[in-house]
């Protein structure tokens, strides 16, 4: 797994700035002003720093623009960075500023030389975000990064205040890192195994098998599994850090390869079908922020794991599986089949919990991609309070979402000539009949949120806080919702009806 380099803070020594190797950072306010570090930074470079605050160069920059000053004289580093800074940044500002310093770093040493008033915790937190790179399977390319060395007037102070920051950084790392996985490596049992392992940190782990299942009727579940060689699971992780109110549930979908089924998917892109378990990621990297923080909350997080494989026992179009909850549901197209997997799941959860609400992730739909692109999570929700809350918690960590309709007239395409409803209603609004889907297995007093993540899992392209791949969205805003407490009084569920 991915190892952050999480910093070292260090008692703020102008002596130290020039012996420090690597790279220096230092930092500069709008108007081109100078704190301790940066005079002293100067005055080893003869000026050179004045002289481009003084410039045109500097007024164009925006704020967390950095400034790259190779092999500087007087300075044993390879290079300095200015950082555009003000003294006080916002939160949001300081992260993003440190994620602009880690993607000029390379693989160097940073020194960062900061005062106390410049939110080093914040800052240190982007850059590490920021420094993900997943080399696993590549040979030649094991180099890590370099230390993280942070010059601080209160260590002690930003130690505390990086504390429960640093729990992020490593549950986005291990939600990154199984959603990058290749399929070949990250079956459901070797998944269930990496979940296992987190009983280490105070989760209680249970996995439930096929024969468990069967048992419980999830046949909904089941299906989906029924043309791979990797057995289907369920794992449940419980973190009971609260007091005596009832747990909030985090479902996620844990496909762990997506081929279609039957109803097979065009070759050309079916390789990024690894990152269809990356709801289960998110459920999982939350529930280890969670777990190392020792947050005050009583959460339960449910994954079910399946494969989906075209086989001669795999499930066909026209198939009728009947669900956990006993309603039956007519199989138009196996490639829909996160939904049938979230339905068992779901009713498992509230049924074996009693939760006081519920969110499940998925990545569900490409019709939310065509929708909101790969800026924004779509979420669906019965309950006003709960997805504001979600969604105040999600800007607050910069991580896109937007509410979608619900809405009972959209039943209708989902309505099945022979059984009690069908798993696709056609290209008209799919990302909202899906959502309707996943409605019928929520109890009508049941506070939910659907989050369908398909366009924010995994990435083409670099975001502020990771390179291209597996981006982690998720994590940073459920902590942060449930360590706003704002779970335990959820108000009666209010239907969407427009």
């Amino acid at each position: 797994m991915t190892r952050p380099i999480h910093p070292t803070f260090k008692e703020h020594s102008l002596q130290s700035i020039a012996d420090a190797k690597g790279l220096v950072v230092i930092c500069a306010d709008a108007a081109g002003s100078f704190g301790p570090s940066a005079k002293r930074v100067n005055r080893l470079m003869k000026g050179a720093l004045r002289k481009f605050a003084d410039s045109e160069f500097f007024e164009k920059m925006e704020e967390g623009d950095v400034q790259r000053f190779p092999a500087p004289l007087g300075l044993s580093a390879n290079a300095v960075l200015l950082l555009k800074m003000k003294k006080r940044p916002s939160i949001e500002v300081a992260q993003k500023c440190g994620a602009n310093i880690a993607k000029e770093s390379g693989k160097s040493d940073i020194n960062l030389f900061v005062t106390a008033n410049a939110r080093a915790a914040h800052l240190s937190f982007g850059i590490t975000m920021r420094r993900y790179n997943f080399n696993e399977y590549k040979t030649n390319n094991q180099t890590e990064f370099g230390e993280l060395n942070v010059y601080i007037t209160n260590v002690s102070k930003t130690l505390d205040e990086y504390s429960d920051l640093s729990a992020v950084v490593d549950g986005v790392f291990f939600t990154r890192d199984l959603v990058n996985e290749p399929a070949n490596v990250l079956t459901t049992t070797e998944f269930a195994n990496r979940l296992q392992g987190l009983e280490e940190l105070g989760l209680k782990i249970n996995v439930l098998e096929e024969s468990d299942m069967e048992a419980l009727g999830m046949f909904s579940l089941l299906g989906v599994g029924m043309g791979s060689e990797s057995p289907s699971k369920i794992v449940t992780m419980e973190w009971s850090g609260g007091g005596n109110e009832r747990p909030f549930a985090l479902v996620g979908k844990g496909v762990v390869f997506d081929t279609g089924g039957i109803s097979l998917k065009p070759a050309g892109g079916m390789e990024d079908m690894t990152m269809d378990m990356g709801g289960a990621g998110v459920v999982a990297g939350v529930m280890k922020t969670l777990a190392l923080r020792k947050a005050k909350a009583n959460i339960i997080g449910l994954v079910g794991l399946v494969e989906n494989m075209p086989d001669a026992k795999a499930q066909r179009p026209g198939d009728v599986v009947k669900s956990m909850k006993g309603e039956t549901i007519e199989v138009i197209n196996t490639d829909a089949e996160g939904r049938l997997v979230l339905a068992d799941v779901l009713w498992y959860a509230q049924k074996t919990y009693k939760p006081s609400g519920i969110i499940n992730l998925a990545t569900l739909t490409g019709a939310v991609i065509v929708a909101l692109g790969h800026e924004n999570a779509g979420a669906f929700s019965n309950n006003d309070k709960l997805v504001n809350d979600f969604l105040k918690s999600a800007n607050l960590e910069a991580e896109g979402a937007w509410r979608m309709p619900l809405n009972k007239n959209y039943d209708k395409l989902i309505q099945s000539r022979i059984a009690d409803i069908k798993n696709v209603g056609g290209r008209t609004a799919g990302s909202i009949t899906a959502a309707q889907f996943l409605q019928r297995f929520i109890e009508d007093d049941m506070p939910w949120v659907h989050l369908d993540i398909a366009g924010v899992a995994s990435v083409k392209s670099e975001t502020d806080f990771a390179p291209k791949g597996a981006t982690g969205w998720g994590v940073r805003s459920l902590n942060r919702l449930i360590s706003d407490l704002s779970l335990i009084h959820i108000s009666e569920p209010t239907r969407q009806e427009a």
